[in-house]
Formats: C-alpha cells, structure tokens, sequence
C-alpha cells in the first residue's frame, strides 16, 4: 500500500539566515548596550566634540576660573588697586579690567589698540597697569621709571611715549623719561621694589605664563587674546 502521507518540506538556508541574523543583530545590541557602554558614549562625545569644538574652549576656560577663584576672591583689592597713577578710564569704575605687561613685551604692544578701544567705548570701565618686567635689563628699568612717574601723578606721559618710542633700550627710556618729566635713570625706592615684588607675587598665583595677562570679575586670561575676548569678559564682569 502506497503511503500518500506528504513529506514534510525541508526548511530552506533563507530562513535559517534570517532568524540566525535577527538573534546576532539582537546579541550584538545587547553587548553594546550591557558590555561597552563606554564605546557608545566615547563616540558620542567625540561626534558632539567635533560638531561644537567650541566646547573644549569653554571647558577649560570654566575649569580654569574655578582653579584661580580663591586667590581672585582673597587678593581682589591688592589686584585691582592702582599704583600711583597706573590707570585709565573711570573714576568710579563699573569694571576694572587688569594687565600685567612688559614694555618689551610684543603681545602687550598688540594688545593696547584693543584695550584703547575698549576704553572708548565704556565709559565705566576702568584699566589698571601692572608692571611684570619679564624680559631683561630694559625692560626692568622700564617698569622702574613707569612706576616713579606713576608715583608722581604723571604715568601716562611716560606710559604711551615709550610704546610710540619702542622696544625699551637707554635712547627710547631717556625720550620717555623726558616726556614726563622725571630722571631717566631710576632712584632706589622701597615703595617702587615692593610693588614690582607684589606683581610677580600676583602674577605666579594667577598661573602667569607670560605677558600680558588680563584680569577681569572673575576672569584671568593668558596671552593677547583680542578685542572679542576681552569685550565679552568685561559685559561678564558687569554681570556679577
């Protein structure tokens, strides 16, 4: 007797495939998700870093005002106080916007049209001139002679004659010492040498890698870092 019973069909690779895709694909996600989560975080945060590199930036900046904020809080005054006549600007100042500069010192001479320029602009800021003679003989004397006109009530005329003069050196000295009035050699001062003693003492502590460096609220920035960055760093410290 003939069995007319139908053979069962033989399950083809396609379906085999299909399925042992579906559980891979299933497994896969699993390991990543439960395994390694720290690959998809780790690419997630390099695709927002390269989309926004901006956040790097700003990221340092932040850590960077968190780490200099006790010493900004304890030495504000000491900071933005003046020296004699070492300032422009307001009176009553809004905002004090602090350098610390070398009359030698490139970056500083870039950077004087962009604090010039802010000074035009905001009639409550105030910029205070601190002396960090950094590089040489000339430029130690500079800061010398800046401060004894500046003792005097006349640092200005001698602050801007020397950029127009140049790179400090005995003849550019005599012509600034001239415009103000003063010796061209310095006189030993105690007032003069505990000043330039504080601002190296300041400047070490506001992690100082050079001239100029910038205060301002709660602010401190290496380097000549532009009109933009300085601007919006004085309309934060107008905030505070």
């Amino acid at each position: 007797m003939e069995d007319t019973t139908a053979a069962p069909r033989p399950r083809g690779n396609w379906g085999a495939a299909v399925a042992g895709g579906v559980i891979g694909s299933l497994l896969t996600a699993a390991v990543l998700f439960f395994a390694s989560p720290q690959i998809l975080s780790s690419r997630i945060v390099r695709q927002g870093l390269l989309a926004e590199p901006q956040i790097l930036t700003d990221a340092a900046d932040a850590l960077r005002d968190l780490q200099y904020a006790p010493v900004l809080n304890a030495q504000r005054a000491a900071i933005e106080a003046p020296f004699g006549s070492s300032w422009k600007g307001a009176q009553k100042p809004e905002v004090t916007l602090v350098e610390f500069y070398d009359y030698a010192c490139p970056y500083c001479k870039a950077s004087n049209p962009h604090v010039d320029r802010l000074l035009a602009e905001d009639k409550g800021l105030r910029i205070v001139y601190r002396e960090l003679p950094i590089l040489g003989p000339d430029s130690l004397t500079a800061g010398r002679l800046a401060l004894t006109a500046s003792k005097q009530g006349r640092f200005l005329q001698f602050h801007d004659p020397l950029w127009a003069a140049g790179r400090p050196s005995p003849e550019t000295l005599a012509k600034a010492s001239i415009a103000a009035g003063i010796r061209p050699v310095p006189q030993e001062d105690p007032a003069i040498e505990a000043e330039l003693r504080k601002n190296f003492s300041l400047a070490g502590q506001l992690g100082a890698t050079g001239t100029p460096v910038f205060v301002v609220g709660n602010r401190v920035l290496n380097g000549a870092v532009g009109y933009e960055t300085l601007k919006k760093a004085v309309d934060d410290a107008r905030k505070l």
